[in-house]
């Protein structure tokens, strides 16, 4: 038995797309270039899409037997911040999105988990779930200004490249103190 959609898509929505125009003949395409705004929350902790910057949607829509296949790619910026020195970490992203989305009353219903396959309602889709996937999945759980980040230092807080090589913080028991000026003088 066929679920019934728990919400109604909105064709205004950037996110959802109106597949009228493709005809349900398998191997018919249509290009869908777009430039939406990023939506809320797109992203992780320390590092994600700003909320209503410019996302390009470049794709491919190409009717299949069970559905529509969605294929292309999605750029936009990235900013966040360091995970070892806390710097701003500004970034552009291009990643790959392929998706499929069953019509409704197809078989792939009874041979899919709900959340498998992304699901149509009539003739609209809606490519956030899809894009979530896409864009979160790629992003660093601990992102890096540099890949050699020397990060802060535990004691002083202060960016270790800004701060000379000899930089420690040594608490000298005071009995040894008067050993620590032969190794000076010895070299």
């Amino acid at each position: 038995m066929p679920k019934s959609p728990q919400s109604h898509l909105d064709p205004r929505q950037p996110l959802v797309v109106d597949t009228t125009k493709l005809p349900r003949q398998p191997g018919a395409t249509r290009a869908l270039k777009r430039v939406i705004p990023a939506p809320q929350d797109l992203g992780l902790e320390l590092i994600s899409v700003p909320e209503g910057s410019d996302v390009e949607l470049d794709l491919t829509l190409t009717s299949v037997s069970e559905g529509v296949y969605v294929s292309g790619n999605v750029r936009g910026s990235l900013t966040g911040e360091c995970g070892r020195c806390l710097n701003e970490i500004s970034e552009s992203f291009d990643v790959k999105i392929a998706e499929l989305f069953a019509y409704e009353d197809s078989t792939t219903e009874e041979t899919t988990d709900e959340d498998e396959v992304g699901r149509m309602q009539g003739d609209l889709l809606d490519l956030e779930p899809a894009l979530r996937d896409a864009v979160v999945l790629t992003l660093p759980t601990n992102p890096l200004c540099r890949p050699d980040c020397p990060g802060l230092c535990p004691e002083c807080g202060v960016h270790f490249d800004d701060l000379p090589a000899d930089h420690s913080h040594e608490d000298v028991d005071p009995r040894w103190a008067a050993l620590r000026n032969l190794t000076n003088t010895e070299e």
